[in-house]
């Protein structure tokens, strides 16, 4: 058997793609790929139970004949991790658990792809990190970076000296303007200390970003624009909460975002619109912006959202969502999958020896 689990210094680094797609890279090599997340970190509301919708994603896109609950031993939620502060959870149990349910997994398959948590701390308050699952399972580690400066190799380091061991590191999202820097300077400074370097995946727009029906989605917004499409890309919020002038001098530095303000504020949102670089308008309060906005919203195909949370609620939300990534979709994971066979080292990396 063999495990590798996939790890990240941070949120937001495509982990979940990055995993999915070497299982079906796997696949198509005639490896016969599993998967589990054995810390359900990724929430929502399912049938009253609280489920992490990257393994229900897995068991559809890898034809997998496993229980919900083997693939996602572990649901780390906000109940669990207060239950444990309580001393009410029983961390050898639950690691007990995430080895059974390996078994299970691991039966008939020649790789098990392991996802980890949000970060290599999660988990820690049930003797379940990301280091801890590495050593249960016996599986190796791939760490998953961005590179945007020279400082976050410090994260590099300390997220391999934290794990104690990794198989390779992973960059994944690299700009143009960072690509020579990373290869020249960076990638050679890290494999003078033993630490491998499997490949640099160069950044993709439509692999940044989540899309205004995502977003709506996630927040459960009612949509107040019904001709304009939903599938505008958004890799960030920008904030409405000062003058009209100033607000559009802000919104006009920046690009793909979601413009969040309250819906009262209709010289804000008449500002937004006037900026190329605001995706969509996010407004809260449940209020309704007058007619006006709307239809130069419409002339100007920007699609207007509307929740009734406050405005930092609704930022707090925006913001978890867009870090959270793209829609995990069979689109998603098929454009990574073209991306790793050609950045990756993909023979050194699904060698079993």
């Amino acid at each position: 058997m063999n495990p590798i689990l996939f790890t990240t210094t941070d949120e937001s680094t495509g982990k979940t793609a990055i995993a999915l797609a070497i299982a079906r890279i796997a696949d198509e090599r005639d490896v016969d790929a599993g998967y589990m997340k054995p810390k359900g970190t990724r929430l929502q509301s399912n049938v009253g139970k609280t489920l992490d919708k990257d393994p229900l994603l897995a068991g559809e896109l890898l034809d997998l004949d496993a229980e919900v609950h083997d693939l996602e031993p572990v649901v780390y939620s906000q109940t669990l991790v207060e239950t444990a502060l309580r001393g009410q959870a029983d961390p050898a149990e639950l690691r007990e658990r995430v080895t059974e349910s390996y078994r299970e997994l691991a039966a008939d398959r020649e790789l098990i792809v392991v996802e980890g948590g949000t970060r290599l701390s999660t988990g820690g308050i049930i003797d379940l990190t990301d280091r801890d699952v590495a050593e249960l399972l016996d599986a190796r580690v791939v760490l998953i970076a961005h590179y945007d400066e020279p400082g976050d190799i410090d994260d590099v380091l300390a997220a391999t000296r934290q794990l104690d061991e990794v198989d390779g590191v992973l960059f994944n999202g690299v700009s143009d303007d960072n690509y020579d820097e990373l290869t020249t300077d960076a990638i050679p400074f890290l494999e003078d200390r033993g630490i491998p370097v499997l490949g640099v995946v160069p950044h993709q727009r439509e692999l940044a970003g989540i899309t205004v029906a995502d977003l709506a989605d996630e927040l459960g917004a009612q949509v107040l624009t019904d001709e304009i499409p939903l599938d505008g890309l958004i890799e960030r919020v920008s904030v409405g909460a000062m003058g009209s002038e100033a607000a559009l001098g802000q919104f006009r530095r920046t690009r793909s975002a979601a413009m969040i303000t309250g819906g009262d504020r209709s010289e804000v949102q008449t500002a937004a619109l006037q900026a190329s670089g605001i995706t969509c308008l996010l407004l809260t309060g449940g209020h309704s912006p007058p007619q006006a906005v709307l239809g130069r919203a419409e002339k100007a195909d920007v699609p207007v959202l509307r929740v009734p949370s406050d405005t930092i609620t609704a930022v707090d939300r925006a913001e978890d969502a867009i870090a959270a990534g793209p829609a995990r979709s069979a689109d998603t994971i098929e454009r990574m999958q073209s991306l790793l066979v050609d950045r990756l080292d993909i023979d050194r990396l699904l060698d079993q020896d």
